[in-house]
């Protein structure tokens, strides 16, 4: 009843925040405020000044949490909480992202023209992870498995327009060392296939060309960034873990990804009025994909900071991790400037994957499944230099392998 009347609230006032800004909306010549800019806007009849914010050096945190409606498998609600530092200087670049068990932390230094990338990421969840069956828990799958993966290479990084901090055409070549392990459970089935604990080879080829400005929210306003990594693992200690997998095994896999996301103004609206669009897809080649390896889909907000746009995304999960060998997705929708502070995104998605699911006695396969969402968002500046997201999102089936539903998401970022 509590989310019913949240939601009826939100609808209740979205058209008044819209005819507000309608009537606000009266110049051609209105310009949205930018990421960074200072600038002043006129709002309730009273001036407005935007201060100036040095987008190169940021570090902020985000609270919140999701509520799945129904539950994904024994998943109700998924809590949220992450640590987010960015450093862009002329001879070096950091990002890092923490939220203890689930981290990327990226260091580059520039060496005068070629740049040294080094680069850490770890996946480490300390419960158990069973695959999902018409939305319930299949327990004799459960594992605790986890990877930790560290990278060192060469990059080259050319500032692109409109040359803000995260305009630029980036290349670069990475070698990678890491570990994967896994154990059973308490829940795990004694006939489950469990994999060995095994050192982790491969290289990384990417390149990300990203022109996108971003309005005060850091929401894509105009422009795209564009990119795709090519991914080469070996497994040093392996059991088979693909009942599809070409002679051989699929200890070595190949893997492809490619992505595309941005937004544009719409012909004879102002800037209020913009169209957002992103997609995604990945290839695991020779059948090679298994529950480890595969790629994992991630939702929440649509794609914005320059290195999160590079990261798989379904708008139609709510915050969690959806395994899939292959996949191909693509979201589309407007978003509304109520005010300068206040922005409402309507869209929709469609995506085809081999995801994991559960066949015979515990047994995880990947098998095509297609699905869609919709999904409405509100966003906002608040107090103490800090902002907020709300969102609804109906999914048809895809996250919770076979049972259709929704969920609700609300975050709150706070800017240091």
């Amino acid at each position: 009843m509590v989310r019913g009347m949240a939601l009826l609230t939100f609808l209740a006032l979205a058209p008044g925040l819209a005819a507000y800004a309608r009537a606000a909306d009266t110049s051609s010549s209105y310009r949205t405020p930018l990421a960074g800019e200072p600038g002043e806007v006129m709002f309730m009849g009273e001036k407005v000044t935007i201060p100036p914010l040095d987008r190169s050096d940021m570090t902020s945190i985000t609270l919140g949490a999701s509520l799945l409606t129904p539950q994904q498998g024994g998943t109700t609600a998924l809590p949220v909480a992450v640590f987010y530092h960015r450093r862009i200087k002329d001879d070096y670049r950091a990002r890092y992202t923490v939220s203890l068990f689930v981290n990327e932390l990226e260091y580059d230094r520039n060496l005068g023209g070629v740049e040294l990338v080094t680069h850490f990421e770890n996946y480490t969840l300390p419960v158990q992870q069973s695959e999902i069956l018409e939305g319930q828990d299949m327990k004799g799958t459960s594992l605790y498995w986890g990877t930790l993966l560290g990278s060192v290479g060469a990059g080259w990084r050319i500032p692109v327009r409109p040359l803000e901090v995260d305009n630029d055409l980036r290349l670069q070549l990475l070698g990678r060392v890491g570990y994967f392990y896994a154990k059973t459970g308490k829940d795990t089935a004694a006939d489950l296939s469990v994999p060995n604990d095994t050192m982790l080879y491969g290289a990384r080829a990417r390149v990300h060309y990203d022109t996108m400005r971003r309005n005060l929210l850091e929401l894509p306003h105009q422009g795209f960034a564009v990119g795709g990594d090519l991914d080469l693992m070996h497994r040093d200690k392996w059991s088979e873990q693909s009942a599809t997998a070409t002679l051989g095994g699929n200890r070595d896999y190949l893997q492809l990804t490619g992505y595309l996301a941005g937004a544009a103004g719409i012909p004879g609206r102002s800037e209020r009025d913009r169209l957002i669009y992103c997609a995604y897809a990945g290839h695991t080649f020779d059948n090679n994909g298994d529950r480890f390896n595969a790629f994992r889909l991630n939702g929440a907000s649509f794609p914005s900071e320059a290195d999160d746009v590079v990261r798989p995304h379904y708008t139609g999960v709510i915050y969690d991790n959806i395994p899939v060998t292959s996949y191909a997705t693509v979201s589309a929708g407007y978003r509304r400037e109520l005010t300068f502070f206040l922005y409402l995104s309507l869209y929709g998605s469609y995506i085809w994957a081999d995801r994991a699911t559960v066949e015979g006695t515990n047994r995880v396969a990947f098998r095509d499944k297609e699905g869609g969402a919709g999904t409405i968002t509100l966003d906002s500046a608040f107090l103490w230099d800090s902002s907020f997201y709300l969102a609804y999102t109906w999914e048809s089936g895809l996250i919770r392998n076979g049972r259709s539903g929704g969920g609700y998401t609300v975050m709150w970022n706070k800017l240091f």
